[in-house]
């Protein structure tokens, strides 16, 4: 039997495997029932273990990252709003806008006018 220590320990291997796997994936789908295949965990497993090691659910991380990711593509000159929200996986300007300000604070508008060193630090904080 594994002491609790070493069960910590794989499952930080496991979570480690996932924010991989997240990252490699960002542009898919990505829900909580391929995320636990990934770990090898069942659903509520994985999510309380996730959200332990992470401090935030899977869902909300693959968002965080997707809505960083979307934030990057503001700062290096995406011209069209609609089409970097459609690449973060939302169905409107509007739900990526809610979203994206929820995150950051700004609109996607606001935060594309930043200077670079603002807006760096804004997505560190992420």
């Amino acid at each position: 039997m594994l002491s609790e220590p070493q069960i910590l320990e794989d499952h930080s291997v496991c979570i480690d495997e996932v924010m991989r796997y997240i990252r490699a994936h960002i542009g898919d789908p990505l829900d909580r029932e391929t995320l636990a295949d990934v770990a090898g965990f069942s659903v509520p497993h994985f999510h309380r273990v996730f959200t332990a090691h992470v401090g935030e659910s899977a869902i909300s991380y693959v968002r965080r990252i997707r809505l960083e990711r979307a934030a990057r593509k503001l700062r290096m000159g995406a011209v069209d709003i609609t089409e970097v929200a459609l690449a973060a996986g939302y169905d409107s300007h509007a739900a990526f806008s809610k979203a994206f300000k929820q995150q950051f604070g700004l609109r996607p508008s606001e935060f594309r006018q930043l200077n670079c060193w603002v807006a760096t630090q804004l997505l560190r904080k992420g």
